[in-house]
C-alpha cells in the first residue's frame, strides 16, 4: 500500500515515527491505563517532534508532508497507544481551522507555535443539549465595540486539559449564516476548562468540557467572517476530522491484528500453535483481510485529498469503514483470546476499549451511511474537499 501512494520521504516519516512511539510511548502505557488521566509531558512530546505540522507549510515551519504524512503519522502512534494517536489528530484537527481560515496575522503568529510543538490548539464545536447538530448550538458570542463576549458550554473538546488556544464556534446571529468562529485562548479570563472526567479507553487523551462565562475576545481572533462558523465546523470535521480518526482505527486495527497473531503462535492447543485450529485460523484471515480493505479505503481518501480532488465520499466511506472493521476485528481478536483477553496483562482489551471511543466523533456510522446514500441518490450537498482544494492540495514530491 505504500508503495503506491508514499514516497521516500514518507517511508523515513513512518519509521522515525514508529521507532519513537516503540521507545517514548510504548514504556508509559501502563502508568496512562492506572492513572486514567491526561499525559501532559508526553503530549507536550510528541508536541515537540513537529509532527502537529504535518500540513502546516514550510512558510509557517510545518512539515508540509501533508494529509498522507498526518494519516502516516497518527496511525503510527496508534498502533501503540490510540491515546496519543488520538492527541496528535485532535491537535491537527485544531490547526486545520487556522490554516483555511485564518488571515495573515494570525498564520504568521500561531501556525509556526503549533510546527514547532509549542502551542496545542482544540477545536470545540459540540454541544450538551445539540451534540452533532451543528445548527443546534446555543454559546453565543455578542459584539461589545472592539471585543466579544463568549458565552456557552463546550464538551468532548479533544486535548481540552492541555489545549493552549481553542478555536470555538458561536453563535452570533440567527440561521446557519449566524455562527461564527473564535481563537481563544486557554488562559483568556472567562475561559476555563471542566473537570476531568474517567473514561471508558483513550487513557492518556484528554476530551472534556470548556466552559465561557463573560469571555471577552478581541474582534482580531476572530476567524474568518461573522457567519463563517458553519464553513470552519464543517470543513474541520469532513476534510480533517474523518481523515484522521480513519487514521486512529487503523492504527488500533493493526494493533489488533499484531497482538493477536502473536498470541495464536505462542500459545499452545494441542501440541500445535492455536492457529492450527481451523476456526481459530479464519478469524486470523478475518482480521486480516478486513485490516486491508481498510487501509486501502483510508490512505485512497488521503490521497485523493492531497491532490486536490472532490473525495467527502471517500472520506465518509474510509472513516464508515475503519471504524466498522476496527471493532468487528477487536470482537474476532477477543473470541481468541477468550478469557485471557479479560486481563490486562495483555493489551487486547485496551484495544478493545480505545476502538469503540472513534465510533461517534466526525459523525456516528449511521450519518456516514445517511451521507453516502445521499451520494448513491445524487442528492448530496457539495464537496469541501473540491471547495478548499487549493490549500490542501500538495505539491508532489520524490
Amino acid at each position: 500500500m505504500d508503495g503506491y501512494f508514499a514516497t521516500r520521504l514518507h517511508h523515513r516519516l513512518r519509521e522515525r515515527v514508529r521507532e519513537f512511539a516503540e521507545h517514548e510511548v510504548r514504556p508509559l502505557i501502563p502508568a496512562m491505563e492506572a492513572s486514567r488521566s491526561v499525559h501532559h509531558e508526553l503530549s507536550r512530546l510528541i508536541a515537540r517532534q513537529g509532527w502537529l505540522g504535518a500540513t502546516i507549510g514550510p512558510e509557517h515551519g510545518g512539515m508540509g508532508v501533508g494529509h498522507l504524512g498526518k494519516t502516516i503519522i497518527i496511525e503510527e502512534l496508534s498502533r501503540v497507544s490510540g491515546a496519543m494517536g488520538a492527541m496528535v489528530q485532535a491537535s491537527q484537527l485544531g490547526a486545520a481551522k487556522i490554516v483555511h481560515f485564518g488571515s495573515t496575522e494570525q498564520r504568521k503568529t500561531w501556525l509556526p507555535a503549533i510546527a514547532a510543538g509549542e502551542c496545542l490548539p482544540t477545536i470545540a464545536v459540540t454541544e450538551p443539549e445539540s451534540g452533532g447538530h451543528v445548527l443546534g448550538m446555543s454559546a453565543t458570542a455578542v459584539r461589545d465595540g472592539d471585543d466579544y463576549v463568549l458565552n456557552g458550554r463546550k464538551v468532548f473538546v479533544g486535548n481540552s486539559h492541555v489545549g493552549d488556544l481553542h478555536g470555538v464556534v458561536v453563535r452570533t446571529g440567527p440561521n446557519s449564516r449566524g455562527l461564527t468562529a473564535f481563537l481563544v485562548e486557554a488562559d483568556r479570563p472567562g475561559c476555563r476548562v471542566g473537570d476531568q472526567k474517567p473514561t471508558l479507553g483513550l487513557h492518556g487523551f484528554g476530551f472534556g468540557e470548556l466552559v465561557f462565562d463573560n469571555c471577552r475576545v478581541p474582534a482580531a481572533n476572530r476567524l474568518g467572517e461573522e457567519g463563517d462558523g458553519l464553513a470552519v465546523a464543517y470543513s474541520s470535521s469532513v476534510l480533517y476530522g474523518r481523515a484522521n480518526l480513519t487514521a486512529v482505527s487503523l492504527g488500533i486495527h493493526r494493533a489488533l491484528l499484531e497482538e493477536t497473531t502473536a498470541f495464536c503462535s505462542e500459545r499452545q492447543r494441542y501440541g500445535q500453535p492455536l492457529h492450527a485450529l481451523p476456526t481459530v485460523k479464519m478469524k486470523l484471515g478475518q482480521i486480516q483481510s478486513r485490516l486491508m480493505i481498510a487501509r486501502l479505503a483510508a490512505y485512497h481518501a488521503v490521497h485523493l485529498l492531497d491532490q486536490g480532488a472532490p473525495c467527502d465520499a471517500e472520506l465518509m466511506n474510509a472513516k464508515l469503514v475503519n471504524v466498522e472493521y476496527a471493532l468487528d476485528s477487536a470482537r474476532n481478536a477477543m473470541e481468541v483470546h477468550a478469557a485471557a483477553g479479560l486481563f490486562t496483562d495483555r493489551p487486547i482489551e485496551r484495544y478493545l476499549r480505545d476502538a469503540h471511543h472513534i465510533f461517534a466523533p466526525a459523525g456516528t456510522s449511521d450519518i456516514q451511511l445517511l451521507r453516502l446514500a445521499e451520494v448513491a441518490l445524487g442528492s448530496s450537498k457539495g464537496q469541501w474537499s473540491e471547495r478548499l482544494s487549493e490549500v490542501v492540495r500538495m505539491p508532489t514530491a520524490p
